[in-house]
C-alpha cells in the first residue's frame, strides 16, 4: 500500500474575506477566474470536473472545458446522446468544480442543467474548427465501438461526404446551461484553516452569504 501521509503543503497566498466579496457569485467568480487567468501556470483554466448522477445510480465525474458564463449561469457542450447527456436527461442536479492550484483556490458549484436555446448551440458550433465539427457528427460519444480504426474510418467518410460543403449542427449535439443554486468558494490558508464562502439561493431569489468551517 503506498503511504501519502507525507504529502503536505502549506497554503499561503491569499485570503477570501466577507469585507471584500460581490453580493452575486457570479461576479466573484468571474473575479477568480481572471485573476487565476493572469496568475498563470494552469494551461486550462476553464477545464472543470462535471459530476451527475448516472442511470445505474452511481455518480460520475468527468472535465469538460467551461464555454461561457454569466448571470443566468455556466455553458458547456456535449453530445445529448452520450452517458453524461442521458444522465442529465434522467437528473437536471449536477455539480461543477474547478481546481486552481497555482491559487490554491476551489469553486464548487450545484446547479440545475437545462439545454441550452438553439441559436447558442449553433453560434457556438459554427466558431468551431471544422475537423471538430466532423469529429461531433462521427463520434456516437460512450457508445462501444470495435476499435479505433473504426471511429477514424468512420470521421474519414464523413470528411468526403461534407467536402465542399458547410457543416451543420447535429441535432443531439448541443449546449448545457447549469444555472446555480449554491456556489462555494474556497481559498487555501495556512493550518489547514481554509476560507470557506457559501453562496446560496434563497427563495427570494437573492443569495444567502455563509463562512463555513475549513
Amino acid at each position: 500500500m503506498s503511504d501519502l501521509s507525507d504529502y503536505r503543503k502549506s497554503y499561503e497566498k491569499a485570503a477570501l474575506l466577507e469585507s471584500n466579496i460581490p453580493e452575486d457569485p457570479i461576479n466573484l467568480f468571474q473575479r477568480w477566474f481572471y485573476e487565476v487567468e493572469e496568475f498563470g501556470g494552469i494551461e486550462e483554466v476553464n477545464a472543470m470536473t462535471v459530476s451527475t448522477i448516472g442511470l445505474d445510480g452511481f455518480p460520475k465525474s468527468r472535465i469538460v472545458l467551461l464555454k461561457k458564463f454569466n448571470e443566468e449561469g455556466f455553458i458547456f457542450f456535449t453530445n445529448y446522446n452520450s452517458e453524461k447527456g442521458r444522465a442529465i436527461a434522467a437528473n437536471p442536479h449536477i455539480c461543477l468544480s474547478f481546481f486552481w492550484p497555482t491559487a490554491e483556490r476551489q469553486v464548487i458549484i450545484k446547479g440545475i442543467a437545462e439545454k441550452t436555446t438553439e441559436i447558442i448551440s449553433d453560434n457556438y458550433f459554427d466558431s468551431r474548427p471544422d475537423g471538430s465539427k466532423l469529429g461531433a457528427i462521427a463520434s456516437d460519444q460512450s457508445a462501444v465501438i470495435p476499435s479505433r480504426e473504426y471511429l477514424e474510418q468512420k470521421l474519414t467518410e464523413i470528411e468526403k461526404s461534407y467536402e465542399g460543403k458547410t457543416i451543420p449542427r447535429p441535432e443531439h449535439w448541443g449546449g448545457f446551461l447549469v444555472r446555480p443554486v449554491e456556489v462555494e468558494f474556497w481559498q487555501g490558508r495556512p493550518n489547514r484553516l481554509h476560507d470557506r464562502i457559501r453562496y446560496s439561493l434563497t427563495a427570494e431569489y437573492d443569495w444567502k452569504i455563509e463562512r463555513l468551517s475549513s
